[in-house]
């Protein structure tokens, strides 16, 4: 597809209605409010700010500037002359395609941070003064990849402190688990590959597990990620299950652990009975279970995922299956250790994770039960999916790039929006912009000097088709991880 057609339909015609002499557009993208936001979520994680520079770099070199002209400004023109009637002038267009590169400069903050809500993340801005419509027309684009990888990565964060505060608590010594408590299960459930990848990879900035292949090869050519990226185990699926037969399920998981003599193993067990396999065929399998090199994981998919991992009953003390839930019965069947926390540690040679429709909310409840019950947290893995993970628009987060600045006939303009008729969350920032940090939080200060918006702590990491700043997953991840 055309490099010129990402975007909206009306960014096509604002190269004509800016003041005449306008020579330079500023424009910032900034989380404006968390009102829809999962409670909790009180700050952004900036993320993803190299991976779509990168992509707009790489876009519109494979799709405009290595296309001949003539070929790319005449089906630009054809199909603009019919969208808007009239026959339309491209060639600013033209001139864009002469240049070979985008003339803009893109000032970011550090990846792997937490921003607090109206706090400017990145900047743009037109290095050339025929190319000010450059600025904005790449607002859609900007808007359409940014959010997401932003809202995943926050999201996720949120999930991480609910492990590790549970962790902390309960098996302080295992805290390192919580890199992989939290897996990625969600592409399946998503808007496409592009959002699959963008929200793989928010995810993949703050745990280790997930299941969304597509982030491996994102994440080593974005990120210049080396060696593990993510990770994930053998594990079955109800038609694995089903070839197996109702009626032969002790079977199918006694060939499995034959198939996999080692390692982690992870069996969806609720195809049709789970408490069956919990109460019939695992104490049957319990020697092969313990013999094994391995972990086996038990894998329900269907219920309540609280009262199925931690049981009806809120203490010990239920008798039935459903009364004591998954952690309990396997205790029941395979014992573990006592930790130095006083927590119940289920034998390393089984173990259990739940991937179906766990919300924040509901990972809290799991932990804060199983911690009432005396079992450590870390008894169990806890699948994130797309009900999570694409139940999210740009509002979430009410992110929106809004233009600020202008020079107009070597005039700079303060710009800014602020609607009577809204509550406060459209008001935009006033002039150049400059982001600091001051006593560990980031801060924006507006109607800077050019001489000011030069310092703080957003860096230039794109100009002129070059990019500078270049940062690694590792260094991404060390900087969450001190957030968590």
């Amino acid at each position: 597809m055309n490099g010129l057609l990402l975007t909206d339909g009306y960014k096509t015609g604002h190269h004509q209605q800016y003041p005449v002499g306008t020579e330079e557009v500023y424009s910032n993208w900034t989380p404006r409010s968390n009102k829809y936001a999962p409670k909790g979520c009180d700050k952004v994680v900036s993320f993803g700010q190299q991976y779509v520079i990168q992509w707009l770099h790489d876009y519109f070199n494979d799709n405009f500037f290595s296309k001949p002209k003539e070929l790319v400004c005449r089906e630009i023109q054809e199909e603009l002359s019919l969208y808007l009637g009239g026959s339309y002038d491209v060639s600013h267009y033209e001139e864009l395609h002469d240049l070979q590169y985008l003339p803009i400069k893109v000032k970011s903050l550090p990846e792997g941070v937490e921003v607090p809500i109206r706090v400017p993340m990145l900047t743009v801005v037109n290095t050339k003064k025929e190319f000010y419509w450059v600025t904005n027309f790449l607002e859609t684009i900007l808007s359409t990849m940014l959010w997401q990888t932003m809202t995943s990565a926050s999201i996720a964060i949120l999930y991480k402190r609910i492990f590790k505060k549970w962790a902390l608590i309960t098996d302080s010594e295992n805290v390192s688990f919580i890199d992989f408590q939290g897996h990625d299960f969600s592409m399946r459930g998503m808007g496409g590959l592009g959002s699959a990848l963008s929200s793989g990879m928010g995810h993949a900035s703050v745990f280790l597990g997930s299941d969304t292949l597509p982030v491996i090869s994102g994440l080593r050519k974005y990120y210049n990620a080396s060696g593990f990226i993510v990770g994930s185990v053998n594990a079955t699926e109800h038609s694995v299950m089903c070839a197996g037969t109702k009626e032969d399920e002790i079977g199918t998981f006694q060939s499995l652990m034959n198939t996999y003599p080692k390692g982690i193993l992870s069996v969806v067990s609720d195809t049709w009975n789970l408490w069956k396999v919990l109460t019939e065929y695992l104490p049957k399998l319990k020697d092969e279970v313990i013999s094994r090199d391995g972990k086996l994981v038990i894998r329900p998919d269907s219920g309540d995922p609280v009262d199925i991992i931690c049981g009806e009953m809120a203490q010990i003390g239920g008798q039935l299956p459903n009364e004591k839930g998954v952690i309990e019965l396997l205790w029941d069947i395979f014992g573990g250790t006592i930790n130095k926390e006083g927590f119940k540690v289920l034998d390393p040679h089984i173990g259990a994770i739940y991937g179906d429709s766990i919300t924040t909310e509901r990972a809290e409840q799991i932990c804060q039960r199983l911690h009432d019950k005396g079992f450590a947290t870390t008894n169990v893995v806890l699948g994130i999916g797309s009900f999570t993970y694409q139940f999210n628009t740009r509002d979430t987060f009410g992110f929106a790039m809004k233009a600020t600045s202008v020079v107009v006939q070597g005039e700079r303009r303060e710009i800014f929006k602020d609607p009577i008729t809204d509550d406060g969350i459209k008001k935009s920032a006033k002039g150049l912009i400059r982001v600091d940090f001051v006593d560990g939080e980031y801060k924006m200060v507006d109607q800077v000097s050019e001489v000011e918006e030069n310092d703080g702590e957003l860096q230039v990491i794109y100009q002129n088709g070059e990019f500078l700043n270049q940062i690694k997953l590792e260094q991404i991840r060390d900087r969450i991880n001190k957030c968590v």
